[in-house]
């Protein structure tokens, strides 16, 4: 199994101990002002907000940044890539872990930027849901990311999870889109993802495709509202 060693940077404290008092007073006595701080230090925004917060804890209402915009792709991935593009992004590793990549982040842009693509040419757009029902793989970062770009709402259901539980889901957020794999791979043995997403979308009518990420190149039932993804990415 393949080590990583922790970097000099991060062996050093990045602030001492009277800048921590000094943040954390602040943020105490003034946590919008503190907070505002952070979101215009650390975030790109289209469009400022009227409020930093608006708390109550009694009505357990709680809202940040009341009226600003922002695009979580962009500030993800887009951001960086003016003095990180050739930087590591994602280093994934599999079931296998001596199966692993690196993805910089201008590769993750493009990936990104395809699947946001292919996802807009069957006919997803801002406030629709996508379903991702996927393994831990590259992928599925790309399609969270890609449904952000574009303004879509992912959910994200657990690849554990049963058909008839998949099917709650998809019906709950009356999801568009199904992402997933051929099959997913847990501690050696294959999760019939694909099978499962077959079963499920029976009774979704609202499920106009499924996106398929070949993953171990299982058989799988090929239906009229199958997608493979690397088709749907190749020329866009």
């Amino acid at each position: 199994m393949k080590t990583y060693p922790i970097a000099k940077s991060n062996r050093t404290p990045w602030c001492d101990e009277s800048t921590y008092q000094a943040m954390y007073t602040e943020s105490i006595n003034d946590s919008d002002a503190f907070w505002a701080k952070q979101a215009k230090l650390f975030l790109d925004w289209d469009k400022d907000w009227a409020q930093a917060s608006n708390v109550d804890y009694s009505k357990g209402q709680i809202e940040w940044f009341k009226g600003g915009e922002l695009n979580v792709a962009y500030n993800c991935i887009d951001r960086h890539l003016s003095e990180r593009a050739d930087q590591v992004a994602i280093i994934w590793e599999g079931d296998n872990p001596d199966v692993s990549e690196s993805v910089t982040y201008q590769q993750l842009h493009d990936k990104v930027a395809k699947f946001a693509n292919g996802l807009k040419k069957l006919g997803v757009k801002k406030g629709d849901r996508v379903c991702i029902y996927m393994p831990m793989i590259l992928e599925a970062s790309y399609a969270m990311l890609a449904c952000a770009r574009i303004g879509a709402i992912h959910s994200v259901v657990f690849g554990g999870f049963s058909p008839e539980a998949l099917k709650d889901r998809i019906l709950d957020s009356e999801c568009k889109i199904v992402i997933t794999a051929d099959e997913g791979v847990r501690g050696g043995k294959a999760i019939p993802l694909k099978a499962n997403v077959d079963k499920a979308i029976g009774a979704c009518d609202c499920v106009d495709a499924v996106i398929v990420v070949e993953h171990t190149k299982g058989d799988v039932h090929w239906g009229i509202k199958d997608v493979w993804y690397h088709e749907l990415v190749s020329d866009v």
